[in-house]
């Protein structure tokens, strides 16, 4: 049946739902029919009898069915819009909750509707045709009560199997931060509510068929009887032990999810059965084994590059195609850092070094900045790359003038330290081979900001910059020239400048008054 829905939908498009429409009619036509045939095991109905009670219950199903039809129809207008508007990504949603909500408007909506236009009438009416006693139209309403019952629950199941399909197509089309339950029966309603009336169904029929004799419209009320309270007693403790066998995995299962949705990846389901539950269970903990794993790689890889770097590699892959960009490279080196690594074990250097890391990088970061490069007892940090910022030049400058302010405070003059900043475009992007990557800013940019740096140690200052920082900066930002001073590697003398702050002060107690300017 969900392989003759699904060709159907991709056959006949938004005339499936007409399709479906007519289907249902039929099959409540058959009901209808049916039902008149249990009656004939309780009563006598001559062929003549049969077809005017035939057609006048059809008739009232009809009814019944164009009532109902005309109360729900207006619920599907987002999913037939959707579908003769060529399916378009923005209408799914509305669509998808037209679609999940249809089979249980149908039944719950318009349940009163075949009580009131085809129970009544029909027992009014084939006692009428049947010349029965007054009191045979209460056997036979509770008789047709059960018939629609039963049907009710058919076009429930028979709606949600003819809408799979359907649904199945607009889910795809859903935005992945969806995340609506819709409107639906619960899983332990859909068991309760079926096998307690499927037992009285087939206790009826049983009833009819075995009794050799042809049985009374009596029996068939003692039958109904009999058979509801068989239904919600005996064979109920059964219903309910299977509803649990179902639904206590399930609940699990639910249960599990919302763990890891709060980020608890440990999360596991305990697997109690061998059935298809069961596989689930353990397919649920292999996914979860995996996500973990990939949780642990992405925190390990977080750790050695950039969060921006690690979440662009984990969306795009590992391959980060180069572009060129404009950015600001901030350099930070220890002074006379190689004395002290002589005198020093390993492990001090080491632990020596992260503690001052660990200070400069949680900075960089807070100016949405990045420690791409430890380059020895220095860090190379980027800022405009992989994120783009209009004003990286004044985050940079204002990491800078924390870092220095930071260090200042926690190494009280024991650790000094000199800053290069420098603007300019650069091209980043993933560069390595044999299986190794690294993320990384090439260009001009990056060795006059190296070279800057260095030169801290002939001016004195904590924090040098370039002209082309400075053209990006604010007019509040003030400013000491440092003068034209030629640098290594570079073709012409380059405009440096020293940020006017207490912490840009001289790192040995005095400036250098021949490269010093006017005050800008």
């Amino acid at each position: 049946m969900e392989r003759l829905a699904g060709w159907g939908w991709r056959r006949f498009g938004v005339r499936y739902f007409w399709a479906y429409m007519a289907l249902e009619v039929v099959s409540a036509f058959v009901i209808a029919i049916a039902t008149l045939g249990l009656l004939t095991l309780y009563e006598h109905v001559s062929g003549e009898q049969f077809l005017r009670i035939a057609l006048v219950a059809c008739l009232c199903v009809l009814v019944s069915l164009a009532v109902g039809a005309h109360k729900v129809l207006p619920k599907a207008r987002p999913l037939l819009r959707w579908a003769k508007g060529g399916k378009p990504s923005h209408d799914a949603p509305e669509a998808w909750r037209a679609a999940i909500a249809l089979p249980v408007d149908f039944v719950t909506r318009a349940a009163w509707l075949p009580a009131v236009f085809v129970a009544l009438p029909m027992s009014v009416y084939v006692t009428s045709e049947l010349g029965l006693p007054a009191y045979s139209e209460l056997f036979l309403f509770a008789g047709i009560l059960v018939a629609v019952g039963y049907a009710a629950v058919l076009h429930f199941f028979g709606s949600e199997l003819a809408l799979r399909p359907v649904v199945h197509e607009i889910a795809l089309q859903l935005p992945p931060e969806f995340a609506e339950r819709g409107t639906g029966v619960p899983l332990r309603w859909k068991l309760l509510g079926a096998l307690p009336l499927i037992n009285v169904i087939t206790g009826v029929i049983v009833s009819g068929l075995s009794t050799r004799d042809r049985a009374s419209l009596s029996d068939l009320g003692l039958d109904v009887i009999v058979a509801v309270v068989v239904a919600f007693t005996v064979s109920f403790e059964l219903t309910l032990l299977l509803t649990r066998s179902v639904l206590s995995p399930v609940r699990e299962l639910l249960e599990a999810t919302r763990r890891v949705k709060q980020g608890e990846f440990s999360a596991r389901v305990p697997v109690t059965s061998g059935d298809e539950i069961g596989q689930l269970a353990r397919s649920f903990n292999e996914m979860l084994t995996g996500l973990q794993e990939r949780e642990r790689l992405r925190t390990a890889f977080g750790s050695y590059v950039s969060p921006d770097v690690a979440e662009r590699v984990m969306a795009e892959g590992e391959l980060l195609e180069g572009e060129d960009v404009e950015v600001t490279i901030l350099f930070v080196d220890i002074r006379d850092f190689t004395p002290f690594a002589e005198r020093s074990s390993a492990r001090e250097t080491v632990t020596y070094l992260n503690d001052f890391f660990g200070l400069v990088v949680p900075i960089l970061e807070r100016h949405h900045g990045h420690a791409n490069k430890f380059i020895g007892d220095g860090v190379m940090g980027v800022f405009g790359a992989p994120e783009r910022l209009r004003d990286h030049a004044a985050r940079a400058l204002a990491a800078a003038l924390e870092l220095a302010e930071a260090v200042e405070e926690r190494y009280e003059g024991s650790l000094r330290v000199g800053i290069g900043l420098n603007s300019g475009p650069v091209s980043v992007g993933s560069v390595g081979g044999g299986g190794r990557l690294e993320f990384t800013v090439i260009g001009d940019a990056v060795n006059v900001a190296s070279r800057v740096e260095h030169l801290t140690r002939s001016t004195g200052d904590t924090i040098l910059l370039t002209e082309a920082t400075r053209a990006l900066l604010g007019d509040d930002v003030e400013l000491e020239p440092r003068g034209e001073i030629p640098l290594k590697g570079v073709s012409e003398p380059v405009r440096v400048y020293a940020p006017v702050r207490a912490d840009s002060l001289p790192i040995d107690g005095h400036r250098d008054r021949e490269a010093a300017g006017p005050r800008r």
